[in-house]
């Protein structure tokens, strides 16, 4: 998804990669054809995957710590500019145990967008330690505005559009991966 900005000192350039993709008429065939493949579940699971569930080729596993408890998902990793560019466009669909994490490798304040995005998403802003620093829920597809993180972060975890709401998850509450110190 090609919606982040940074810092004050990569502003401008920011706003270079931003009007270079906006300008693009049509992503790569094979990009395009790749983004709109459904991040479909072998079986949709009402609070995420399995505990004991095999995590499936080009994914991996994240946990999220909330007052309920912990809840597993699957996640696709963009940890390079064309990957967060591309984030998650084009899409039709995401399962509820399925999702996307953005990894920036050094914190930094991040604004994303919804352009060409068909489906609302939830976008957590994580800050280095694995806590949410904000959320923004139920995204509206397709819209330009940015949505700010609020503070630096480390990464950003897009979950199906009301899937924060479903188990609980708020600020102050806790994302275990590789990349988040002690995840």
């Amino acid at each position: 998804m090609s919606r982040m900005t940074y810092g004050p000192r990569a502003a401008l350039a920011g706003a270079l990669a931003l009007f270079a993709v906006a300008c693009a008429a049509e992503p790569a065939p094979a990009a395009k054809q790749a983004a709109q493949a459904p991040m479909a579940a072998p079986t949709p699971v009402a609070h995420g995957a399995a505990p004991d569930a095999p995590v499936p080729a080009g994914f991996e596993a994240l946990e999220v710590i909330t007052s309920s408890g912990r809840v597993r998902f699957f996640v696709e990793i963009a940890d390079d500019e064309p990957e967060r560019q591309l984030g998650l466009m084009y899409r039709k669909v995401m399962a509820p145990d399925r999702g996307m994490l953005f990894d920036f490798h050094t914190p930094r304040e991040v604004a994303f967008w919804m352009k060409n995005t068909l489906i609302p998403l939830d976008i957590i802003y994580i800050q280095a330690n694995g806590t949410v620093l904000s959320i923004a829920r139920n995204t509206t597809p397709l819209s330009e505005a940015a949505i700010p993180s609020g503070g630096p972060i480390l990464g950003v975890l897009e979950l199906a559009g009301g899937r924060a709401a479903e188990i609980g998850l708020l600020p102050g509450d806790k994302v275990v991966h590789r990349i988040f110190k002690g995840g």
